[in-house]
């Protein structure tokens, strides 16, 4: 089924063609893996084990800290070495369990057995996917039992697996596509359980034909889930965008999908919950793209959570000397690195290595005032007014001209003749406003 898109957007560089036609290529970790207890939005998990302890694949280390939070699983066999703060991705220092791998992979019991999703409840659905520790996997990291727990389960209309991956480079979720439909079918099937009402929509740009082809033979015969196909702008994966171009629905900063009848998940999550329910397998790995004009040997790795990312670009033959700079995720929203010993998390995609930074090599001039900002916003925002606001540190003036519905694409900031800083302001406003609001 043909979909739609969006007012607003951008169409920058897509560099999917280092890496899409690779096979994803299993890895392992050696040595110790990191398991951080905030992996997820919401209150951290706590660690239910202690150092000296002997742990199994799939033995679950950590408890949900409260309603929005969710277990942690373990990725390998060993010993728990340490249980201390580590460097995170974001530069933040948390909490972390430290797992010696002893190479052996022991699995706890019924590691991997089927089950049969259609005999459980819908309780014991939602509680199998948070011992799981599922989690968003396109980079929110929402706690998937509570997004899956509408006050209404009647009231879902729709339910939508995400596969635009609009992101550039990013090929991840396109080749689980390719390799595995059947399992992102399976996971959608076992979601749709959950809601009477609902429709399956399977949504992916445009630009992926022979992932269109791969899911709308899967399925052929399937009740109530079909395959949309939506133009390819950026950022068509993004949640309200993706939403109205599959359903013509809004939402805003204040509302949930379920305020509009949806369900969003991403490709990989709907994998994972297939995993989870039928499959028995927490969540223990993430899919993970190596690419960029500096990866010596762009490669889509499945690597065990609690992997050291130096390890995974080792996997992948490094980077090159000309190398600048080092992205965890995309070039629009993934977020650079200053030091590589960071583990894989739940919420990790790609490693973007880039031989040309042109935020560092552009000082921002004065605005020209050409409107370009405001013409591929999504949110139909006014960024040129936003900065304004937010440079005086005017949180209020920032609120009252809805700077709080950017949710920080980038496309203004890759558009802009004069490049200013805007998505990296405008991060920080929003951040500030939401500390005020907590407080």
């Amino acid at each position: 089924m043909k979909g739609g898109t969006f007012k607003g957007g951008t169409h920058p560089f897509g560099g999917k063609d280092l890496s899409k036609d690779l096979p994803v290529k299993k890895i392992k970790p050696s040595g110790e893996v990191v398991y951080p207890v905030s992996q997820h939005i919401g209150a951290p998990s706590n660690p239910i084990v202690q150092v000296g302890d002997q742990i199994k694949v799939g033995q679950t280390i950590a408890e949900a800290g409260g309603f929005v939070s969710t277990d942690i699983c373990s990725s390998v066999s060993g010993t728990v070495k340490k249980i201390e703060p580590r460097l995170t991705v974001s530069g933040a220092m948390v909490n972390a369990i430290v797992v010696e791998n002893d190479d052996k992979y022991e699995t706890v019991d019924g590691f991997g057995e089927d089950r049969d999703y259609s005999k459980l409840s819908k309780d014991e659905i939602r509680d199998i996917i948070k011992k799981a520790g599922i989690v968003g996997m396109g980079g929110a990291g929402f706690p998937t039992h509570v997004k899956l727990a509408p006050k209404d389960d009647n009231a879902i209309d729709y339910v939508l697996v995400n596969g635009a991956e609009c992101e550039p480079y990013l090929t991840s979720d396109y080749r689980m596509m390719i390799e595995c439909p059947e399992m992102i079918v399976g996971g959608l099937k076992v979601i749709l359980s959950l809601f009477p009402n609902a429709k399956g929509y399977i949504c992916i740009e445009d630009n992926k034909p022979e992932a269109i082809e791969k899911m709308q033979e899967a399925v052929k015969g399937v009740d109530k889930v079909e395959v949309k196909v939506l133009k390819t702008k950026y950022p068509q994966g993004a949640e309200r965008t993706l939403i109205y171009a599959s359903t013509g629905r809004t939402i805003n900063s204040k509302m949930l999908p379920a305020d509009a009848g949806c369900v969003v998940n991403n490709i990989d999550t709907v994998i994972s919950i297939y995993n989870a329910v039928c499959k028995n397998i927490p969540l223990i790995r993430r899919i993970v793209t190596v690419t960029g004009e500096g990866a010596l040997h762009p490669q889509n790795f499945e690597v065990p959570t609690g992997m050291n990312y130096a390890e995974v670009l080792e996997a992948a033959g490094g980077c090159s000397e000309d190398t600048v700079k080092i992205v965890s995720g995309g070039p629009m929203m993934g977020m650079a690195l200053f030091d590589l010993n960071v583990p894989v998390m739940k919420s990790s995609s790609a490693l973007l290595c880039m031989t040309k930074d042109e935020v560092a090599e552009h000082e921002p001039s004065p605005c020209i005032r050409c409107g370009r900002c405001v013409s591929v916003c999504p949110s139909k925002l006014v960024p040129q007014k936003m900065l304004e606001y937010a440079e005086r540190f005017d949180n209020e003036g920032f609120e009252k001209i809805f700077g709080m519905e950017c949710y920080e694409c980038g496309s203004c900031t890759y558009v802009c003749p004069a490049k200013r800083r805007l998505t990296q302001s405008f991060k920080e406003t929003r951040r500030s406003v939401l500390d005020a609001r907590r407080r």
